[in-house]
């Protein structure tokens, strides 16, 4: 059988890569904490799951030490600007066939595995199908890549290296925030406020139950910056034990538009760095905020619709 466990060692593989790859970079006068960075995500990949709780907390702190002492940073990038635009202009369109394959693997080997008797042979981890898809259409694009275009070996993993480098701690951030999310439901901040929110709201009033399910998705995606980690508190809190199991909603549309309202609270916060302050860093905005600033537009009405859609169509 193969399990989520050979995909985190495909990825550790890969971080392991970067790492060695950022030593490497003498462009770099940060290369060696890039290499230490990169490399401690590698071993949580890899071995995590041995480590054991101390370890891996110990390895988080690493990781955030790392960021916060600003001991991560970027290499001088290759003058290959005019390279790369050739090579666009001749491949045109068709470059976007790689990314089609990945998501054609996912997608549709998820649906031949799930309704077909593929399903029944156990080739795959139960409830983990589409992620270990996902990566073998990774692998199958790598594939196509080499045999179409032809690129130096190490091509992949130095381009892959300068992305995350140019992104740097914010890649890792929606793991950790999901994390906390998990930490904050089990040590019981889910249950309390679920609590509070039973002392305010009527009983056997479903409206402002959904309001308070929505604005708090919404909220804890904010101060956490990640809705990932808002779900697991606010589903304990509000969602599993008021609108589910208290009114009878329906658990689907419940679970997919709390998130989209959690994700109303994504484009509101600077917390999301790797949606809202990265790409104003990429782009060289003169403010640091524009990204979030041109989104309150859209959130806030959008947070509106998603409250209503869970009303009318979980009840």
């Amino acid at each position: 059988m193969i399990t989520i466990q050979f995909v985190f060692y495909l990825v550790g593989a890969m971080f392991a890569a970067y790492a060695l790859l950022s030593a490497l970079d003498r462009t770099n006068p940060k290369r060696f904490g890039n290499a230490a960075f990169w490399g401690l995500i590698a071993l949580s990949l890899i071995a995590g799951n041995r480590l054991g709780d101390l370890a891996n907390g110990g390895l988080v702190i690493a990781l955030a030490a790392l960021a916060s002492l600003k001991l991560i940073g970027r290499g001088v990038q290759g003058d290959d600007a005019a390279e790369r635009e050739a090579a666009g202009e001749r491949n045109g369109n068709k470059l976007f066939l790689p990314i089609l394959v990945v998501l054609f693997t996912a997608v549709a080997g998820t649906l031949l595995y799930l309704y077909t008797p593929l399903g029944n042979t156990g080739l795959f981890e139960r409830n983990r199908e589409t992620f270990i898809l996902l990566a073998l259409g990774v692998l199958f694009a790598l594939a196509l890549i080499f045999v179409w275009l032809k690129p130096p070996p190490l091509a992949p993993l130095q381009e892959g290296r300068r992305l995350m480098d140019a992104v740097g701690w914010a890649a890792v951030l929606p793991m950790m925030l999901a994390a906390l999310g998990l930490v904050l439901a089990d040590t019981g901040v889910g249950r309390t406020i679920g609590e509070l929110i039973l002392t305010v709201i009527p009983e056997n009033s479903i409206f402002p139950a959904v309001v308070a399910f929505g604005l708090g998705m919404a909220l804890f995606t904010i101060l956490t910056g990640n809705a990932f980690a808002a779900f697991p508190v606010m589903a304990t809190a509000i969602g599993v034990p008021i609108l589910i199991q208290g009114y009878g909603g329906d658990a689907a549309v419940v679970g997919a538009i709390g998130m989209l309202a959690g994700f109303c609270g994504t484009l509101l916060t600077p917390m999301a760095a790797n949606f809202n302050l990265v790409p104003a860093a990429l782009l060289e905005l003169k403010d640091q905020n524009g990204v979030i600033k041109a989104q309150i537009g859209t959130a806030l009405p959008l947070l509106v619709v998603n409250i209503l859609l869970i009303y009318f169509l979980a009840f």
